[in-house]
């Protein structure tokens, strides 16, 4: 949600610190230990020069947080280990409107049936953000769903989707019942074809692709892949075809009693419903 500007931010927050900590005499191992960042990022950061943001107010407040931070940081020295991180975040909107987070991080590695419970929440989530105005253009006849999966899964039990059908009634989507696993054969099927080639990739939805007559417009879904930096992938009924390091668009274009069908790869749900109202932009949509 920050966009561009969170994370000049952010850059310009650790390359103050890292200048700090080596003027202290921190080698850019260390400092990049206690930044949670890389050796190379760190000399980069130090021999760039400093990054600027856009209000100059901006840049005196992220100056003066990173002193503190590298004085602070000094005094524990190296060694120190972060065992604990609290981030407090508030945004104010237009309409007097204030969003406020108050989350901690703990460094803990959650166990199998965690993992499962967060990514049914962020299923849910999901398909909240879902707008029907600008993707009911692409949304198939016989309805659409999504599917997310742990790392490593490799068949439909370990992938969650939502039982049946997502379709739009009254203007607005709607599925019957939550997220559940092992709901979903055919999109699980593509997605652990998809996922045992791409681990990074764990989310994909079924759309409708362009049709031009009685045959999907294949160079049109290519161009606005080149577009967006996505890479294409073909699939025919379900089979994915080759094999492929990159996987962001799938496409199915069909055959007799099969329907022709657009995959949206992502790296988790969230990312998935943003790549969605790309494409959805790109294919002639709002």
């Amino acid at each position: 949600m920050l966009g561009e500007v969170g994370g000049k931010w952010l850059d310009r927050l650790h390359q103050h610190v890292a200048k700090d900590l080596r003027g202290k005499g921190w080698s850019q191992t260390e400092i990049a230990s206690i930044l949670g960042s890389t050796q190379s990022t760190i000399s980069r950061h130090v021999q760039k020069p400093t990054i600027e943001l856009s209000a100059s107010a901006d840049e005196a407040m992220v100056d003066s947080w990173a002193r503190e931070l590298s004085q602070a940081l000094s005094s524990l020295g190296p060694d120190a280990n972060v065992i604990r991180q609290r981030l407090i975040v508030e945004m104010q909107f237009t309409g007097n409107q204030t969003l406020r987070f108050d989350k901690t991080l703990t460094g803990l590695d959650l166990d199998s049936g965690q993992l499962e419970s967060a990514l049914l929440r962020r299923l849910e989530w999901a398909i909240g953000r879902l707008d029907v105005k600008r993707i009911q253009h692409i949304i198939p006849a016989v309805g659409m769903n999504i599917a997310s999966c742990t790392k490593g899964a490799r068949n439909a039990e370990q992938v969650a989707a939502f039982p049946g059908r997502i379709a739009v009634v009254n203007g607005k989507l709607r599925h019957h019942e939550t997220p559940a696993f092992g709901v979903s054969n055919h999109l699980a099927s593509v997605l652990i074809q998809a996922h045992t080639m791409n681990e990074a990739k764990t989310s994909i939805i079924n759309l409708r692709p362009e049709i031009n007559g009685d045959k999907v417009d294949v160079s049109g879904i290519k161009k606005v892949c080149d577009q967006l930096g996505y890479s294409f992938a073909s699939c025919k009924k379900g089979k994915l075809v080759g094999s492929h390091a990159k996987l962001d668009i799938i496409l199915d274009e069909g055959g007799y009693g099969w329907e022709p069908s657009l995959y949206v790869l992502a790296h988790n749900p969230l990312e998935l419903i943003d790549r969605t109202h790309q494409i959805a932009a790109e294919l002639g949509g709002v």
